[in-house]
């Protein structure tokens, strides 16, 4: 709960909401807590979403530039991810600073980002739906 009474979305609030998406299924290749929540099929799946106990890992803009405005909207609540945040990935906390609408959209967008890359057959139907 936030101190104004709402409650906080959590890791498996937001895996059941990323596996809600045309095609999204979990993994978990280094044996961690929490599942990344991948697109496309087997080899091809390309991660949208790494769960943690406190945040999710979003791609949060084209470039590192774009991913920045979370930086400068939510100094603390979001951050850069350790190792692919040069690609514009960004961690944003579950902490109530950040709305969960607003959690909902980033992943939303994470997810537009990573299957529009995909090759064509590797996209799930009704992804752009």
């Amino acid at each position: 709960m936030t101190t104004d009474g709402r409650r906080l979305m959590d890791a498996a609030e937001m895996q059941a909401f990323c596996l809600a998406k045309p095609g999204a299924w979990p993994d978990n290749p280094w044996d961690h807590d929490h599942p990344v929540i991948k697109v496309g099929e087997g080899a091809a799946g390309k991660i949208f979403a790494f769960l943690g106990g406190d945040g999710v890992g979003i791609k949060g803009g084209p470039s590192r530039e774009a991913a920045d405005e979370w930086l400068d909207r939510y100094p603390g609540a979001a951050t850069v991810m350790a190792y692919i945040g040069r690609s514009g990935w960004n961690n944003l906390s579950f902490s109530g600073e950040i709305p969960d609408d607003e959690l909902c959209e980033a992943v939303d967008e994470s997810y537009r980002l990573v299957v529009s890359k995909l090759p064509r057959k590797h996209r799930p139907a009704g992804w752009d739906a």
